[in-house]
């Protein structure tokens, strides 16, 4: 019989609740992988990214071993080989023939560090289950002298960023940090390529006012296209609220308020599950969805599925587990809610009865918008206004962020002050948002010696 690994979709039940997960899972030759799906169960609450790439790490060592399984005498060599392969490929570079037929072309260290990083997190886990008798496949050793020096450091350099370090048992640490494992990846090489990323404020009033725009539904009486409200509001939090794409699409309806005061729109993103519910019956989000509307939170879905919406760890800042949206400039906020009116009064379409839902954007069939329909609108969005659309130009979706981390700081905004509002657990994750371009250094350069001179 044929060796083979393949992905499969499941609906994982552990009791007999009859609630299920929606787990990706693994399906050979020899049936289903249990282990692992249990594995990705226990960590449940991990992205779908996270799962994803979990389950394709594990099925490249499978079908590394199922080319290999009588090459080695242990696991350490195996996994070691394996490594080797992630980064150099399988594929004779004079030939250009594969005896393992597995035809595997060099990838990054990055990338080969992090699927090693997988395996022996499952292998780990696996080891510890008290019906698999096996020892780790990726076991520690004695560091070296150097190895426990650049442990200590990473250990210190860690340590200023979590809570309540005080209380870490120092002597365990010393004792952990020891050790090293024994299959490693060499880090790679320090490039800094992450300040090409910002979308040119030079665009973002073309793409709102000539690229999001309906081009099917005709002319207005001045002969202008009819706008994309519904997309115009979204870049417009994106922008100039530094809003992640996937955050917009947990908005519901009724997390969006008017400031009568000061005429500005209030946006409150709530945690997907855990955020306060709308409905005072239900103490939260989770609950509210799946008993009013038989709905999951979209991060429950798997990343191919139409729901799906991604949902990263961030700093929340109030107990109802929600973050408010700091636009900048202010005034976008009030720009933001003359969109959105626009969108509510002329181009929302409501929900069919049977298929009610509480989110804030939803499609031409009046379901929840999705991410996938967004992107392919921004992407038009830029081409009509003819430019490229490429993450290194910074003009895909993303860039909207990254423009707003660095209007923040070319506006004279702390590191903590733009922390808090992009909403990063640490003050240093905010720092690949403000790196100033190669141009941009060498303008700096130009202009203070021509002040000297």
């Amino acid at each position: 019989m044929a060796r083979y690994a393949i992905r499969i979709k499941t609906q994982y039940r552990n009791d007999q609740t009859g609630k299920a997960l929606s787990l990706p899972a693994i399906y050979t030759d020899s049936g289903l992988l249990i282990s692992h799906l249990r594995y990705l169960a226990v960590y449940a609450s991990k992205s779908g990214s996270w799962q994803d790439r979990s389950v394709f790490s594990v099925m490249l060592l499978i079908r590394y071993i199922n080319t290999n399984q009588s090459s080695f005498e242990d696991t350490t060599s195996l996994l070691r080989s394996f490594c080797q392969c992630l980064t150099l490929g399988t594929i004779n570079p004079s030939t250009l023939e594969d005896e393992s037929n597995l035809y595997w072309i060099p990838r990054s260290i990055e990338d080969a560090r992090a699927l090693l990083g997988h395996i022996t997190n499952y292998t780990d886990w696996l080891s510890e289950q008290p019906e698999y008798d096996q020892n780790r496949i990726n076991n520690f050793r004695l560091a070296t002298s150097a190895e426990q020096r650049l442990n200590w450091c990473a250990y210190y350099h860690k340590k200023g960023r979590v809570f309540l370090n005080h209380l870490i048992d120092q002597n365990a640490v010393a004792t952990q940090l020891r050790f090293v494992r024994q299959i490693q990846i060499s880090k790679n090489s320090c490039i800094q390529v992450l300040s090409t990323k910002r979308f040119p404020s030079s665009e973002i009033r073309r793409i709102l006012d000539l690229g999001l725009v309906q081009p099917r539904a005709g002319f207005d009486e001045d002969g202008k296209a009819i706008p994309d409200y519904k997309n115009q509001a979204i870049t417009l939090l994106m922008h100039y609220g530094g809003v992640r794409k996937s955050e917009v699409f947990h908005l519901y309806l009724t997390d969006i308020h008017v400031d009568q005061r000061r005429k500005e729109a209030i946006v409150r993103i709530y945690h997907p599950s855990e955020g306060l519910s709308p409905d005072p019956q239900y103490s939260y989000r989770r609950e509210y969805l799946s008993r009013e509307f038989g709905l999951k939170p979209r991060t429950d879905y798997l990343k191919s599925e139409r729901l799906h919406a991604g949902w990263k760890g961030l700093l929340l800042s109030d107990r109802r587990r929600f973050f408010q949206v700091q636009f900048f400039p202010p005034d976008k906020a009030t720009e933001f809610l003359l969109v959105w009116r626009s969108y509510l009064a002329c181009q929302r379409v409501e929900p069919s009865f049977g298929n009610e839902h509480p989110y804030a954007f939803t499609n031409s069939n009046g379901h929840p918008e999705t991410l996938k329909n967004f992107q392919r609108m921004h992407f038009d969005a830029v081409r009509r206004i003819e430019i490229e659309c490429s993450k290194n130009l910074g003009t895909t979706e993303h860039g909207h962020r990254h423009a707003y981390g660095y209007r923040l700081a070319e506006h004279g905004f702390s590191q903590v002050e733009i922390q808090k509002a992009m909403h990063h657990k640490s003050p240093d994750s905010c720092l690949v948002y403000t790196q100033p371009t190669d141009d941009e250094v060498r303008e700096k350069m130009r202009h203070i010696e021509e002040l000297k001179s």
